[in-house]
């Protein structure tokens, strides 16, 4: 499924874990859309201090990243927040964010001007998530998939999640930001499984996704992308409506109304067509 390039907001957020800054090059290297370096899950606990100062050394303002730090409650928040503040920092990524107090904290502690994206990954950030996305400084949610799992004993990964992956999207619209991220997909070597993942969380109003390694990143940024079909698809829509703007217009044999228009609209912004 080729894909044009345009204007997109970001698709593909690309782990690095913290105690291997020499990765950044390379994630942004693979592609990704955005870099988040990793301090929490990916660090020991002995090994915090080292790998923040590592990734300290590597910061560039013209190449920032996202730096997922840890939780307000754990001994390390206050120093990850005062790397965060430093040019090359695009902003916090927030690990099991569970009210809008959690972002408050952050936010208080950082100056209130950083860019937040809050992991929900447990029932009470479930329950919370559209407060959270109206918080002040929130960019956009992350799925926390995972570990949701584990917070509520779910097995499965597939319909299991399906209630939790709504109720994300819908917070997103109601607070008025950025379509949510989906969370990680660990199969590193099958590529079906990825794009499967990825055209799901599409179909389910999400606008990006988590992936774990850079070779999973180009599968995730053409799945977001708009496809040559789409883009077509919404050139011969708009084209139909200006030739017969008083018309009941139909496209490949289906009524073309207000919300297509749209749709077709929203297609063509996406890929900075001049047309729109």
């Amino acid at each position: 499924m080729p894909v044009i390039a345009g204007a997109l907001p970001a698709r593909s957020y690309l782990f690095v874990p913290g105690d291997r800054p020499e990765r950044v090059a390379k994630a942004r290297a693979a592609g990704a859309d955005a870099v988040i370096v990793d301090l929490e899950d990916a660090v020991a606990p002995d090994a915090k201090a080292a790998a923040r100062e590592a990734v300290g050394k590597v910061l560039d303002p013209g190449a920032p990243v996202l730096i997922r730090i840890n939780g307000p409650k754990t001994p390390w928040f206050r120093d990850d927040l005062a790397l965060c503040v430093r040019p090359g920092v695009a902003g916090v990524v927030l690990p099991k964010t569970e009210s809008v107090d959690d972002v408050r904290t952050v936010a208080e502690a950082a100056g209130g001007e950083i860019p937040i994206l809050p992991l929900i990954e447990t029932a009470r950030g479930i329950r919370d998530a559209e407060p959270i996305a109206r918080a002040g400084c929130v960019e956009r949610l992350l799925f926390g998939a995972l570990d949701l799992q584990l917070d509520l004993g779910i097995s499965g990964e597939g319909e299991e999640l399906h209630y939790f992956r709504s109720v994300l999207v819908l917070a997103s619209r109601l607070a008025g930001i950025a379509p949510p991220v989906d969370g990680v997909t660990t199969a590193l070597d099958d590529p079906a499984v990825l794009r499967a993942d990825a055209l799901r969380a599409r179909r389910f109003g999400f606008g990006g996704k988590l992936c774990i390694h850079p070779k999973q990143v180009a599968i995730v940024n053409e799945c977001f992308a708009p496809s040559v079909e789409e883009v077509a698809w919404a050139r011969r829509v708009l084209q139909a409506v200006r030739s017969a703007p008083h018309a009941v217009v139909a496209v490949d044999g289906k009524m073309v109304d207000r919300p297509v228009i749209a749709r077709a609209e929203a297609i063509l912004r996406a890929v900075g067509d001049a047309e729109v």
